[in-house]
């Protein structure tokens, strides 16, 4: 709940007028049972109509009044918890945009999802009703009970009586709630997650005829969350029943001990209707409470959830600059690393043995050099760019630019050295131009230029509006080849100092890959690049070739020096071109 005020306090004025006309609506409702009962015990009886007339536009401008002093309090409420929970929104994303690997990971994509939909939705409800149902709710209870005492003190003794044990089972269940509504987030996690996996790879799902199968996988997780959910609500909704029959059984004594007090002439029948109107005042305050405790406790829940993105410490760490007397551009000096928290803080897996993504990795390029990295899946090869760009942090060794430690490095003064294609890149919804230019403010002949580097240009031009044509969502109106070379424009049109292609022209014919690299070369020879492939074509003309297995570097030079030393490079080569 701390981050709740936190935000909240940023509109700590616009709040407390809300909770103000809040009051004020509340209160003058509050005096409603009061005037009936004055006009049914004083004015009627005296059977003055003016005095009767004069009672009752004061009765029906008092209604108008907190009326209208409510609807402009909860319009006034929702605009700020709408303003809290963009802020919290916003906060969330700038937080989670700049996580590093490790704590990206640690979170998990849907759970950061989820934090950012229904947890941040959470929150907007919460502080919604923080200032108007939790100023309606106790001033409805209480004034109340206050208002009953002025009337009749024995009466008002048993609503009084009753007030600590609805109030305490409130507290008590409200306090099992929110572990509960932590794990109800938590299956949420599951089922997002389970549904971005269809929706990315229905395509997959459908050629294999998994759908029943993905369908009962989903189920599972949905059934999970809402067995969750509906234990949460379950022992949540404990308290009103219960208050309910408690206000049933105050309000039956009252009606029976206050006819015989009125049978005794100690009070006046519009006691009794005054009275049973303030009786539903309360049960709607009572449950009003009951309401507020289930809401936070969601809240606080998921405000738990949000504080701990936000809270997450900052793992890019600029340490002093550290600069090496060398003539290379690019250098990896021993550089191990390994994924996984778990792995780095206890330090082993089965076997007493830390499982290494890359394990001793040295190389060094000079400015302008190219650089083919081979080998098969899951052997390093996207690792050494994860550690190069910082997205990540090395275990052991050093990597430079330019003789600079990369840890030296402002994260934006990094990251603009590279043009960078990864793996499954993303195709945003929007014009091929905005794609390329990526909002980095791009002339238009630096895109053109680009376009033509990657060979984009080729199905670009045939397209109706050219470089306006609007791609979909993730490029589903572009093939395979057309989104790689879209791609490699966007990282040419920087004109970055270093370029990197990780499996950028897998779904390219020969011809096409070939051309690329040469204007590539051609075009861009200030440019260092480094280019991850599976074909031993897209790599054999690099100026150096790394053959990577296992985490570990088994071959490093020219084509023709690995046709010599390396067999595994061999004999790729062979199996791919015979």
């Amino acid at each position: 709940m701390k981050l709740i005020f936190r935000y909240m306090g940023k509109y700590k004025g616009a709040i407390f007028l809300a909770i103000f006309i809040k009051l004020i609506g509340t209160m003058s409702e509050l005096t409603l049972p009061y005037i009936l009962e004055y006009m049914i015990d004083t004015v009627v009886p005296s059977k003055n109509l003016g005095q009767v007339i004069l009672w009752g536009l004061l009765m029906f401008a008092a209604s108008v009044f907190c009326r209208q002093f409510n609807v402009m309090a909860n319009k006034k409420a929702i605009y700020n918890a709408h303003k809290v929970s963009y802020d919290v929104r916003g906060d969330l994303f700038k937080k989670t945009a700049n996580l590093s690997g490790d704590k990206f990971d640690e979170f998990s994509l849907p759970s950061l999802i989820s934090r950012m939909t229904s947890d941040s939705y959470n929150v907007q409800s919460a502080v919604q009703q923080l200032q108007s149902l939790c100023v309606r709710a106790p001033m409805m209870l209480f004034g109340g009970v206050v208002m009953t005492l002025f009337m009749d003190f024995h009466l008002a003794m048993i609503l009084i009586i009753m007030l600590p044990f609805l109030i305490g089972i409130v507290l008590i269940v409200s306090s099992k709630g929110i572990p509960m509504y932590t794990k109800v987030q938590q299956k949420l996690d599951t089922v997002v997650r389970i549904m971005r996996e269809n929706i990315t790879g229905i395509r997959v799902v459908k050629a294999l005829s998994k759908t029943d199968y993905e369908k009962r996988r989903f189920s599972d997780a949905n059934i999970e969350m809402a067995r969750s959910d509906v234990k949460a609500g379950t022992v949540m909704a404990i308290p009103g029943p219960f208050m309910q029959m408690c206000l049933n059984i105050g309000l039956t004594l009252v009606v029976i001990y206050g006819a015989k007090r009125v049978d005794d002439g100690l009070i006046q029948p519009g006691v009794i209707l005054a009275f049973l109107t303030y009786f539903n005042m309360i049960t709607m305050g009572v449950m009003g409470l009951n309401r507020i405790f289930m809401s936070l406790s969601k809240a606080s829940a998921s405000a738990d959830r949000i504080d701990s993105v936000l809270s997450a410490d900052d793992e890019w760490v600029q340490e002093k600059e550290d600069y090496a007397d060398s003539s290379d551009f690019i250098s990896f000096d021993n550089v191990s690393f390994s994924y996984g928290k778990e792995s780095k803080t206890k330090g082993a897996f089965a076997g007493g043995k830390r499982e290494k993504a890359i394990d001793g990795i040295s190389f060094s390029l000079k400015k302008g050099e190219s650089l083919g990295i081979i080998g098969p899946t899951g052997c390093g090869k996207t690792t050494i760019i994860n550690l190069l760009m910082r997205f990540y942090d090395v275990d052991e060794g050093v990597i430079r630019i330019n003789g600079r430690k990369v840890s030296s490095f402002d994260k934006d003064e990094l990251r603009q050295l590279f043009g960078v294609v990864f793996q499954n890149d993303m195709v945003f919804k929007d014009s091929l131009y905005n794609n390329i230019d990526f909002g980095r403010g791009i002339s238009r002949e630096e895109i053109e230029s680009a376009v033509k580097d990657s060979l984009a240009y080729d199905y670009i031009s045939e397209l109706e509006k050219g470089l306006e044509y609007q791609a979909d969502i993730k490029g589903a109106n572009l093939s395979g080849g057309q989104k790689q070379r879209l791609l490699v424009a966007r990282a040419l049109a920087g004109r970055p100092q270093i370029l990197i292609l990780d499996d950028s022209s897998s779904a390219l014919d020969y011809k096409t890959d070939a051309a690329m690299r040469r204007a590539i070369r051609e075009n861009h020879k200030e440019s260092t690049l480094i280019l991850i492939a599976q074909r031993v074509s897209s790599v054999m003309g690099m100026d150096k070739i790394m053959v990577m297995d296992n985490g570990r570097c088994i071959g490093f030079g020219s084509h023709n020096e690995l046709m010599e030393s390396c067999s595994v490079y061999r004999e790729t080569y062979e199996m791919q071109t015979t």
